[in-house]
């Protein structure tokens, strides 16, 4: 018995055989979808499988720093400089009191004083007065010699003739030459008076006055010292002393940092400088600076090795590998640089 169909279709017929092209096409997206991100696997882990691996060199930010001390002690009076304040070279960084030195600058003072006034009294000469006494006791000494010669031709003769015993004649030898003595004093001290002061005392106030002024110099330098000034441009990075504080020459005060004077340090191993050498350029990533990159120059390549930084891994056929120190300087200047900042590149594809 027949089976009625619904429709015009007859069962056995080629269409009702043949499935809809919308089914083949819903089979083959997800197959090209899964050939791309096949693809798409292998051409990423051949990249990284081929490329090369970056050597990531790492540096830090450095500045010039500046250790302020004294060359004198004493108690501190007054700091200006404040931490992380800019200061212009020749601006007032510390003043320090010591009243010793204020006061053996008086007294050097006083000391100039008295060499200038007997430098003037030897230039100026022998008063008319003292030339007038020194003749006077020349002819007084003179008069003397002519009473004791008198005396001892008197002696003599008496004593020749047998009427004055040889004592006498003695006493009046020993007077006429203490008498000739002090006649010979007299005319030198009339002569000196007459001549004056001589070259070599001459000589010795002006060295006096000279020496005087050596020490008002000397202690002069020591009151310039009390203030300490900065020698450049820079930044107060820190005070290491109070007002109050006793100071001793030497003891740093406040440090500087010289921001004109910025550089990059690295430390590299001895293979990664071959073709390095001074004057090359590349550029480095500041991340304190949200990964800016910098140019800079190399200026400087240490002459000697100081560290091994990779040892060897095997007893034979291999050695330690030694550092050497870098400073590359920023090409252009960069304000926002700062000592401490870290510094990095790719060593391998550095341009």
């Amino acid at each position: 018995m027949d089976v009625p169909t619904s429709g015009n279709e007859t069962p056995g017929t080629p269409e009702a055989d043949k499935p809809p092209e919308h089914a083949h096409s819903a089979t083959r997206v997800p197959a090209i979808i899964v050939c791309v991100v096949a693809a798409i696997v292998v051409g990423l882990s051949t990249f990284y499988l081929l490329r090369p691996e970056p050597l990531l060199v790492q540096g830090e930010v450095d500045a010039t720093r500046l250790d302020i001390a004294a060359r004198v002690d004493g108690r501190v009076k007054e700091i200006p400089a404040e931490r992380g304040r800019n200061v212009a070279a020749n601006a007032v960084l510390v003043r320090i009191d010591n009243p010793e030195t204020v006061a053996k600058q008086e007294q050097v003072k006083a000391a100039k004083t008295v060499a200038d006034a007997q430098l003037a009294n030897i230039m100026v000469g022998t008063r008319v007065e003292v030339v007038t006494a020194r003749k006077a006791e020349m002819d007084r000494a003179q008069a003397a010699l002519v009473l004791a010669q008198k005396t001892f031709d008197r002696t003599h003769t008496l004593a020749e003739q047998g009427n004055a015993p040889q004592a006498r004649l003695d006493q009046a030898t020993d007077a006429l030459h203490e008498t000739e003595r002090a006649v010979d004093q007299a005319k030198s001290a009339h002569e000196q008076a007459v001549n004056g002061y001589t070259r070599e005392e001459r000589a010795i106030a002006k060295a006096n006055v000279e020496k005087a002024e050596a020490d008002i110099q000397s202690v002069q330098s020591i009151i310039d010292q009390l203030v300490v000034y900065a020698p450049v441009a820079s930044q107060v990075y820190q005070r290491n002393v109070e007002p109050g504080e006793y100071v001793s020459p030497g003891v740093p005060l406040v440090t500087l940092i010289d921001l004109a004077d910025v550089w990059v340090h690295f430390d590299l191993r001895e293979d990664l400088i071959k073709n390095l050498k001074v004057g090359d350029r590349f550029d480095v990533r500041i991340p304190a600076l949200g990964d800016r990159s910098v140019a800079v120059e190399v200026k400087l390549i240490a002459t000697k090795g100081e560290y091994a930084s990779w040892r060897a891994t095997r007893t034979s056929g291999d050695f330690d590998l030694r550092t050497f120190s870098i400073r590359a300087y920023p090409v252009q200047p960069v304000p926002e640089l700062r000592p401490g900042m870290s510094a990095y590149l790719d060593w391998r594809s550095r341009q």
